[in-house]
């Protein structure tokens, strides 16, 4: 019997090593895929140079068969301590009316930056790195990486984790397209989430995070769509770090890699999102801190800062991001 169970151990641990090293290879490929890495490189702190901190920019988009398809409705800046301490992030409203490429004299909507300099360039890689400098010269502070998810990628993580649990800060009922690309079915169906912890697949997921025609006021507003993309980011988050998430890994690697690009490795990654952002550590930049509503000279709905202070944005942007924030969030 003790022979036994000594070989027994021996065999347990070498199906341990040879399923890690299997792994490590399957990361490897991942992370040359998405970024042209190998898994091991490291860049944060060379990028944050003499900074403590590093900001990720998330940007998300619909991609192939959306209206819009290369429009950053969502735009995140995810920012981490070097030297250890929760992460902070930042929404960034897909309304706010900046100058792009910077320095050009030509003003959009930020979330028009990558979809235009994709149009001139035909490099997801070259928009994304000119949406980064966009946003940096904006926001007032460094952009070190970024990140490219389209919806189906989104909608595709959720279910390769199982789902996550949500918690909704209040019941609301929405429009929502009955298909993403309106030439297939123009119409709207009816969703509702109930106030509470919920359990989500991708499709509810996403419909969360995108809802916008609410019967509540108070989740109707673009502010509040990128509150509760936060909050699905770290739902996500945790369910990652958590032992169910790291059982799903390699599904959950089968099914991002086609959808997501970024400018990091795998390692890099992993180094950011496994720092904690709780909801003391959320910001969204709008109309009720340092912007103001606005209307453009061809007659767009805008955000520009408020009594033009691009000053008061940077300031704020530089107080939620190091924690020392004390303002209206």
């Amino acid at each position: 019997m003790r022979r036994l169970l000594k070989w027994g151990s021996i065999v347990l641990l070498l199906v341990i090593v040879i399923g890690g090293a299997a792994l490590a290879v399957r990361l490897n490929s991942f992370s040359q895929a998405v970024s042209g890495k190998g898994l091991m490189t490291s860049e944060l702190g060379r990028r944050a140079g003499n900074q403590d901190r590093f900001n990720l920019l998330i940007m998300g988009y619909g991609g192939k068969g959306h209206d819009g398809a290369y429009l950053t409705d969502s735009m995140l800046v995810y920012s981490i301590p070097l030297n250890g301490g929760d992460a902070t992030q930042l929404s960034i409203p897909r309304d706010l009316w900046v100058q792009s490429p910077a320095g050009s004299g030509r003003y959009m909507k930020i979330n028009a930056a990558f979809a235009t300099a994709y149009a001139r360039t035909g490099s997801e890689r070259k928009a994304a790195d000119s949406a980064s400098r966009t946003v940096s010269q904006a926001l007032g502070v460094p952009i070190n990486g970024w990140m490219l998810v389209d919806f189906a990628g989104f909608r595709d993580l959720v279910n390769a984790l199982g789902g996550v649990d949500v918690d909704v800060q209040r019941s609301f009922s929405a429009k929502y397209p009955a298909n993403d690309d309106p030439s297939k079915n123009y119409h709207w169906i009816h969703i509702h989430f109930k106030k509470g912890v919920q359990h989500m697949n991708g499709e509810e997921a996403i419909r969360y995070a995108r809802a916008r025609y609410s019967t509540n006021p108070l989740e109707g507003s673009d502010f509040a769509r990128a509150a509760r993309q936060q909050r699905l980011v770290s739902a996500i988050k945790a369910k990652l770090l958590s032992p169910a998430g790291w059982v799903r890994v390699p599904a959950v690697i089968n099914a991002v890699q086609p959808h997501v690009k970024t400018d990091l490795s795998a390692s890099d990654l992993m180094r950011i999102f496994r720092h904690r952002a709780d909801d003391q550590h959320q910001y969204v930049l709008s109309n009720q801190n340092v912007l103001v509503d606005a209307q453009s000279s061809d007659g767009q709905y805008i955000l520009v800062p408020r009594n033009g202070n691009w000053a008061l944005v940077r300031s704020y942007v530089r107080s939620a991001l190091d924690g020392s924030l004390t303002a209206q969030r």
